[in-house]
């Protein structure tokens, strides 16, 4: 971590402290657990996992406006596409609710579908390692026998690629999304993928529009609940993007349920 990476991390702690204190009141107290933090377009995009005591209440990752704006218009083709970098989240993450890991993609004129032919970022959160990651090669083409309601996994079929099955991409995996939002014939501004590979939910991504974040403004994205999550996995409740203008920031947050 570079020292700009450190010094980020302190703002970010302020912050999201700040923040917890201002909705919540002294009466609870949270700390931030940090995580990596990696260069995207000159920009630290940092993990961190939020605990009250023992137990994890949230987590995600705090992505500076100045890693989308200076983002190139162009790049070259690639297959698979370019990762712009590979983010451990904290150990208390993975221990608490089994997210290992967050890859950070810059789409510079979108993928098919048609809805999503529009420069936006994908921001994968993997439950599974690395070293698991590096083998989805997309060999296996077997679809889990259910997903979230009103969540559809498409074939897609790519010129000079041929068929993607469940739009299966190697170092990522297949991706479902909305069924309506698939078939609409408007370009999305910001939705949340759910990804899977050997049949079992690997990923939740918020896919996010250039324009949206460029607007500088927090917004949700609804996060649906997924059927077949592996043992040690739970999933988060809800996703907010929430724009910190001092920080000129987005806060990237997960919110976990409450435990029964």
């Amino acid at each position: 971590m570079s020292w700009g990476s450190q010094a980020y991390g302190r703002i970010l702690k302020g912050a999201v402290l700040g923040a917890v204190v201002a909705g919540t009141g002294a009466c609870t107290k949270e700390r931030l657990v940090q995580g990596e933090c990696k260069a995207v377009n000159g920009a630290d995009v940092c993990s961190w996992g939020r605990m009250s005591g023992t137990t994890l209440v949230a987590f995600g990752a705090t992505v500076p406006v100045s890693a989308i704006e200076n983002a190139p218009a162009e790049m070259p083709m690639a297959w698979p596409p370019t990762r712009d970098a590979t983010i451990a989240l904290p150990a208390a993450v993975d221990s608490a609710v089994g997210f290992k890991l967050l890859t950070v993609y810059w789409e510079p004129h979108g993928h098919p579908p048609g809805p999503y032919l529009t420069p936006h970022w994908d921001f994968h959160f993997y439950n599974i390692s690395a070293a698991d990651l590096a083998k989805v090669d997309c060999a296996d083409s077997t679809k889990p026998a259910t997903l979230a309601a009103s969540y559809e996994l498409p074939d897609v079929t790519i010129p000079q690629l041929g068929t993607l099955v469940g739009i299966c991409v190697p170092g990522m995996g297949m991706h479902s999304l909305p069924g309506a939002e698939l078939r609409s014939t408007s370009l999305f501004q910001k939705t949340m993928v759910v990804g899977y590979y050997h049949k079992a939910p690997i990923f939740i991504e918020p896919m996010i529009t250039r324009a949206t974040m460029m607007e500088r403004r927090s917004f949700p994205v609804d996060v649906p609940v997924v059927p077949g999550e592996p043992a040690g996995v739970r999933l988060p409740s809800s996703f907010q993007a929430v724009y910190d203008s001092t920080a000129k920031a987005y806060q990237f947050t997960f919110t976990m349920p409450a435990k029964s």
